[in-house]
């Protein structure tokens, strides 16, 4: 998708529907006949890039999940992923979705589709806890839902520290989450 490749070097505010149409090659009317207005092609776009940066991290932890043969073998892959979506490298996606986010505060339009786009991000994360669950790596007396919720918080979270001068070593950020995945998450049953 056009906008979505725009949205790699541009905010959503710095595109123009002149700009999408020249580069998709699409006609107006064409556009038009799928989205009700140009925000609303907008609005799509930076949805998809929201749930994309999560459906990564989903994809990485059903591989972990899938392939581990023990409790130590699942954390230290869950950690290596922990490693990944906390790194300053992915700064500017946590960026993105808090945006999304405010975005979506002001937009009732927006707010439903990043709404539904966030139960099933929200869904898969508990599914792969219960999955942990099941092969007796999660501590089963665990609300899936809310350690999905929990381990969200922890990533989006982590924007404060980005945006402060003094920034909290990345060791011993990971070091606390790694803590509470041993001690709370994949307690030994």
């Amino acid at each position: 998708m056009t906008v979505v490749e725009l949205l790699e070097k541009h905010s959503p505010e710095e595109i123009n529907s002149e700009q999408v149409l020249e580069l998709s090659n699409v006609s107006k009317g064409s556009l038009y006949h799928h989205y009700e207005d140009f925000p609303e092609l907008i609005e799509e776009a930076v949805v998809f890039r929201f749930g994309k940066f999560v459906d990564q991290s989903v994809s990485m932890l059903t591989a972990a999940i899938s392939s581990s043969r023990s409790r130590e073998q699942l954390l230290s892959q869950v950690k290596d992923v922990t490693k990944l979506t906390q790194s300053a490298a992915l700064q500017n996606n946590r960026y993105q979705r808090i945006g999304a986010i405010h975005k979506a505060v002001r937009n009732e339009r927006m707010a439903k589709k990043l709404g539904e786009e966030q139960e099933r991000l929200t869904q898969a994360l508990a599914d792969l806890f219960r999955e942990s669950v099941e092969k007796g790596f999660g501590d089963p007396n665990l609300d899936p839902r809310s350690v999905s919720i929990l381990v969200q918080a922890y990533t989006l979270g982590k924007v404060v520290d980005d945006f402060t001068p003094n920034h909290v070593d990345p060791d011993k950020w990971t070091d606390l989450i790694d803590l509470l995945l041993e001690k709370v998450f994949f307690t030994r049953g």
